[in-house]
């Protein structure tokens, strides 16, 4: 017997009716249960008004300089769901990676994240020092995933480029002895199918960016304003 479809009924505004919208293949993944709210869809930014004006469950809060917990605090005030905050791991690190990560646990952060070149030194200081779950970011198979888990990760961070949904199903074939249920959240791609494939191969949870959105939308308004005023 064929299950019916479900409608969802959607209640917005005329103000908020321009949210940036999770892509709807991402419902197909099974989530992570982070302190009892069930992640699926994770936004990829720190542009607080997207984040403030975005449907996802979660907010990956990373990016390509050294943590500052000045934008974390910037986050924190306009975020109404969970941040998982990244702390550096590669040239920041050690003792100051796990100073970060406890910044991050005591103004909000539900989960810290280090990046590909984290030592297990410093995850083994950071486990030491916060207590919300870390994440580690995987970016190829030269890495040894029981090692890390036992040095206190507790989910895996994929970002493999156009190779994620392989590196996704290698991981879980890596681990299906050992840790066959283990949270595994994976950028998806730039199409639905994309997505779907990563979810396929075993993703629990898919990031997406948003890159640009807070400029598209703007000049979106401003031809529509131009051509009607």
């Amino acid at each position: 017997m064929d299950r019916p479809i479900k409608t969802v009924p959607n209640l917005t505004s005329e103000l908020r009716k321009d949210i940036v919208e999770s892509p709807t293949v991402i419902r197909n993944a099974s989530g992570i249960r982070l302190f009892g709210k069930r992640i699926k869809s994770i936004v990829y930014t720190t542009d607080v008004a997207v984040i403030a004006n975005s449907d996802a469950d979660a907010i990956l809060a990373v990016y390509p300089w050294t943590p500052n917990t000045r934008i974390l605090d910037a986050v924190s005030r306009v975020a109404n769901v969970p941040i998982l905050a990244g702390i550096g791991g590669g040239i920041t690190k050690g003792l100051r990676s796990a100073t970060v990560g406890r910044f991050a646990e005591e103004n909000g952060a539900q989960a810290v994240v280090l990046n590909a070149p984290t030592s297990i030194v410093t995850i083994a200081s950071v486990e030491r020092i916060v207590d919300v779950p870390i994440i580690y970011t995987v970016v190829n198979k030269s890495v040894d995933l029981k090692e890390r888990i036992d040095a206190g990760v507790d989910a895996f961070n994929v970002a493999g480029g156009k190779d994620t949904a392989e590196l996704v199903r290698w991981m879980r074939n890596t681990l299906k002895d050992s840790h066959p249920n283990f949270p595994i959240i994976a950028s998806g791609g730039k199409t639905s199918d994309q997505i779907a494939e990563t979810i396929a191969a075993g993703a629990n949870a898919i990031t997406y960016t948003a890159y640009g959105i807070s400029e598209q939308t703007l000049h979106e308004k401003m031809d529509h304003y131009r051509e009607t005023h």
